[in-house]
């Protein structure tokens, strides 16, 4: 006695004949790929990304204006805080309007100009005149 079950007429089931040598084998489905972590949010964030640099090359010429504006704003009154009153340039830097954190002052005590300057958009200077207090500097 033995513990396999035959297989033929007398179960009801057709035996099945082992493959051909050279037949591909049934292929199995394959398992599913679990999403990666950033495989649904990629394409919104590559847009997003897209639209903020058109704003931001869109908006460069405000920000740019603005930059020029608050640095020769800075200069002139760095200048007269400095060479019409006497005071020091750290102390000038707290007149500034809010809203002007990102203007830097330095000067140059032999020219007796004082520069206002925004990180890489714009830079203006002031230089003391005398009786004619601070001057603008042309821009070059």
């Amino acid at each position: 006695m033995t513990s396999t079950n035959p297989t033929g007429p007398s179960t009801g089931e057709t035996p099945t004949a082992a493959p051909l040598p050279g037949t591909p084998l049934p292929t199995q489905p394959r398992p599913r790929k679990t999403p990666s972590r950033w495989g649904g949010c990629l394409p919104w964030l590559l847009v997003v990304a897209v639209l903020m640099t058109g704003f931001a090359i869109w908006k460069f010429p405000s920000f740019k204006a603005q930059a020029e504006l608050g640095s020769a704003y800075a200069a002139r009154v760095g200048c007269s805080c400095r060479y019409v009153q006497g005071r020091s340039l750290e102390s000038c830097q707290s007149d500034f309007e809010p809203g002007m954190e990102m203007v830097s002052l330095s000067e140059d005590p032999a020219t007796k100009t004082v520069t206002g300057s925004v990180p890489l958009l714009a830079s203006r200077s002031a230089r003391y005149a005398g009786a004619s207090g601070c001057l603008l500097r042309p821009e070059n």
